[in-house]
């Protein structure tokens, strides 16, 4: 069983403990307050704080509203990260433009990205997020099976290669 499927599994089991837990009858009083005559005006409440473009975010990437974070975000982050070091059910991907594939410490490749003689840059990323088997086949990226908008890719690895 691969590593993508005890993940799976695992939140199947998460999810089914989470559906089978008794909700609680309790519910807490309702508030009193006192007459309104007492009351002074109230002050408008404060806005809520916006994410600042260095707010961390899953994935190790920031809040910055760059398309191709966002984009990083919803395709990449539940399994990769951007931060040096954070290697997650799939490796670290903080300076992998440039790096050989399969060579970074820490992380438990398959033989075939570690024996693909790859070396990462912004033609064979997109080529690879596009459709992992085409460019290394037998890799461990299942179940994803690639993104086909263009766009999309192209916004994923211009973040990958600008991120530090």
């Amino acid at each position: 069983m691969t590593r993508h499927s005890l993940f799976a599994l695992g939140l199947l089991a998460t999810a089914a403990s989470v559906l089978a837990s008794p909700v609680s009858a309790q519910t807490a009083p309702a508030p009193t307050t006192p007459p309104a005559a007492t009351n002074p005006p109230a002050a408008s409440p404060a806005p809520a704080a916006s994410p600042s473009a260095d707010s961390p975010q899953p994935g190790g990437a920031t809040a910055g509203g760059d398309a191709g974070e966002m984009a990083y975000n919803n395709a990449c982050c539940t399994c990769h990260s951007v931060k040096e070091g954070d290697n997650r059910l799939g490796p670290s991907l903080a300076k992998i433009v440039g790096r050989k594939a399969g060579a970074s410490e820490g992380f438990n490749y398959s033989q075939s990205l570690k024996n693909s003689g790859v070396t990462w840059d912004e033609k064979n990323l997109d080529a690879f997020i596009a459709n992992p088997d085409s460019v290394v086949p037998g890799n461990n990226m299942k179940p994803y099976t690639g993104i086909s908008d263009a766009a999309l890719r192209g916004q994923i690895v211009k973040f990958l290669a600008t991120a530090k």
